[in-house]
């Protein structure tokens, strides 16, 4: 169980949810000594607002208002640390108990490493049937420690013992592939990072859910990992490397999808590729103008070798794409360009596939996890031509960064296979309810919910 969650049913306190709508309905439920208290405070339902009632033994409960939407897991995420430290909490009134749950433990999430926290959050006791919330908050914290942790103590050896240690918890296969073997099955994650002295490999976690016989849909998730990324020869300015311990992003959020989906047991095969490398600055490095191979054939000239996330990804779809899955999802924190285009909340969703890209599109909607769909713009493929090799790693034009990256990685995804990659920030620039500032997984939850609804045939697991 999340230190944030308890057992203590019969000592906690009631801690009454409301919304705007509600609150008139609240005050004539409650004593009138506490009814007017609420009034007398100003207390006016607004979301994260909280009271705490009075009581001869000291405090006998709490308010907490919802502003207008109860079923929004961030409309708690304030909560654990609004209430006294060391306090035990039951849920009454309006509370949506998964969306309580998951906010609740999204709220308390704290990376304590190497400090410890100023306080501990108070606790809830989770109702029945919030088992899918408790694991998606379980999955989104992991994934939320690995982003945190900085590259000195995660680089691509750690993070592929993370997806060990998940395949051990799960009863799945991991193999992680490294050196010579590397090398020849996956020739553009090794010279991404072959500068490095911590050597690259790629992960690949192999899982089967229960009831899932051999002709289970595949379900293939690719991430990139890229542990630290300095640009390589085309190095970063200083500022811009500041939050590159978050370059595996893309992993850190397969990896949590992963988990969601064998928490949940879903009757599918699961196949988890995280490239797993460090972009280093070296006599070894790759250089731009380089010309590499691919796991795929094709020939790739190096335009900036700060284009690496793309690279490894190349080599991870052209694997998934060999095991004939019913589905393929990549994530990476790709380009700087979907930021300016969406910001740092909306991951940009790329797909040409129709009903793929509007259910990922629904799903995150449902679940308050959105996306925003950008265009993969056949006009630009031309862009990535090159007179040396088979296509470029970057285009010479200054615009579409981020559709020109997502058609970069299109050509090693067979035109009929279902594919949705996703570019996100995976980083959270200030805390706020539920995401204290820091690394984040963005999109899981929707891409959870997602390969139910179009493999399953079931919109709400």
């Amino acid at each position: 169980m999340l230190d944030c969650l308890t057992t203590g049913a019969a000592t906690a306190l009631p801690l009454h949810l409301v919304t705007r709508a509600g609150l008139d309905g609240l005050l004539e439920r409650l004593p009138p000594a506490q009814a007017a208290f609420l009034r007398a405070s100003g207390f006016t339902a607004r979301a994260q607002e909280v009271r705490l009632l009075p009581g001869g033994a000291g405090i006998e409960g709490a308010v907490a208002g919802l502003g207008e939407d109860a079923a929004s897991p961030w409309a708690y995420g304030a909560l654990p640390m609004a209430l006294p430290e060391g306090t035990e909490w039951r849920l009454e009134g309006e509370a949506e108990a998964g969306p309580a749950v998951l906010g609740w433990c999204l709220g308390a999430y704290r990376y304590t490493r190497f400090k410890a926290p100023s306080r501990q959050p108070a606790r809830l006791v989770p109702p029945t049937g919030t088992e899918t919330a408790q694991a998606e908050a379980r999955a989104i914290c992991r994934g939320r420690d690995l982003i945190n942790t900085p590259a000195g103590h995660l680089g691509p050896e750690e993070l592929a013992n993370a997806v060990r240690d998940l395949g051990a918890e799960h009863g799945a296969d991991v193999e992680v592939i490294e050196g010579a073997a590397l090398a020849e099955g996956f020739p553009a994650v090794a010279v991404v990072g072959q500068g490095s002295p911590r050597s690259p490999r790629v992960a690949v976690l192999r899982w089967q859910g229960p009831g899932a016989g051999p002709d289970a849909p595949l379900v293939a998730l690719c991430g990139k990992g890229v542990c630290f990324d300095t640009g390589g020869l085309d190095l970063k300015p200083a500022a811009a490397m500041l939050r590159m311990k978050k370059d595996m992003g893309g992993a850190a959020t397969m990896i949590a999808l992963a988990e969601m989906l064998m928490a949940s047991g879903a009757p599918i095969r699961l196949l988890l590729l995280v490239g797993a490398v460090e972009n280093a600055v070296s006599g070894t490095a790759f250089r731009p103008m380089d010309v590499i191979a691919t796991r795929k054939g094709l020939t790739v000239e190096i335009g900036n070798t700060d284009a690496e996330g793309r690279l490894v990804l190349c080599d991870l779809l052209a694997f998934a794409a060999e095991q004939s899955p019913a589905l393929v999802l990549d994530a990476a924190t790709l380009t700087g360009a979907a930021r300016v285009a969406l910001g740092p909340d909306l991951p940009a969703l790329f797909s040409d596939d129709a009903e793929v890209a509007k259910t990922i599109l629904r799903c995150g909607l449902d679940v308050q996890d959105p996306l925003w769909q950008l265009p993969l713009h056949r006009s630009y493929v031309s862009w990535l031509d090159s007179n040396v090799a088979d296509l470029n790693n970057v285009s010479t034009k200054p615009m579409a960064g981020a559709v020109v990256a997502a058609l970069f990685l299109r050509r090693f995804v067979p035109d009929d296979l279902p594919w949705a990659h996703v570019d996100l920030y995976a980083w959270s620039d200030q805390t706020r309810p539920g995401r204290p500032e820091g690394g984040d997984i963005q999109a899981a939850r929707a891409l959870s919910r997602a390969v139910t609804a179009l493999l399953l045939h079931r919109d709400n697991p």
